[in-house]
């Protein structure tokens, strides 16, 4: 089925969805802090310019280790994040579905599915994390835990890239007072800084909470 069958497909059944069921789209499935908690946090982190930027390696942050059986880190993501989903006996899923925050459309195969870190791993790198050890930068690269990873649109994924808010924004705008409580609560757990041009589109951001 090529991708613009598939997208057509999904938006009918989203559609179908919506008006025959009253369905709302399903709640992520991890737990983010309180918009109050959220504004506290942001203003608790140290604002500093981005560094060694030039010596990132996303090789730097071992990620997709293998988490349980033959289950890696994005295939855990999947099966997390999805509903329905059934896997092989190598944890690759073969069917499901799969909501996505970022843009509000719903994918039928794991192949239109990116695992996000929310705070990409370039950015992480340039925010303090090129001075952690490699376990602490495989640690954050698999945080199943907290916000950190999200099952989303692929393309939509790759046009974010290794972004922070001033940079880019989910392209629904519902779903950005989540995304910086999101954004500030894994740079707050894990000590890194901001910049002042992300400090204020995240301060934006939770206006609109």
């Amino acid at each position: 089925m090529s991708r613009v069958l598939r997208t057509a497909v999904a938006a009918a059944a989203a559609v179908l969805l919506s008006v025959g069921l009253g369905a709302a789209p399903p709640a992520p499935r991890r737990r983010t802090s309180s918009y109050s908690t959220a504004l506290s946090r942001l203003n608790a982190l140290t604002v500093a310019a981005e560094s060694h930027a030039s010596t990132y390696n996303r090789d730097l942050f071992p990620h997709w280790i293998t988490v349980s059986g033959t289950c890696n880190t994005r295939e855990q993501v999947l099966k997390r994040d999805g509903t329905g989903v059934v896997v092989d006996s190598s944890c690759a899923a073969t069917s499901g579905s799969w909501y996505s925050p970022y843009d509000g459309a719903t994918w039928y195969a794991a192949a239109d599915i990116d695992v996000d870190h929310m705070v990409p791993l370039a950015e992480a790198w340039a925010s303090g994390a090129w001075a952690w050890t490699t376990a602490k930068r495989q640690t954050y690269a698999n945080d199943l835990g907290g916000p950190e990873l999200w099952a989303v649109t692929d393309n939509v994924n790759q046009s974010k890239g290794d972004k922070d808010p001033a940079e880019w924004q989910p392209p629904r705008s519902a779903f950005r007072c989540t995304y910086a409580r999101a954004w500030i609560q894994v740079k707050y757990y894990y000590a890194l800084t901001v910049d002042s041009a992300e400090k204020s589109a995240l301060n934006s951001m939770l206006a609109t909470c």
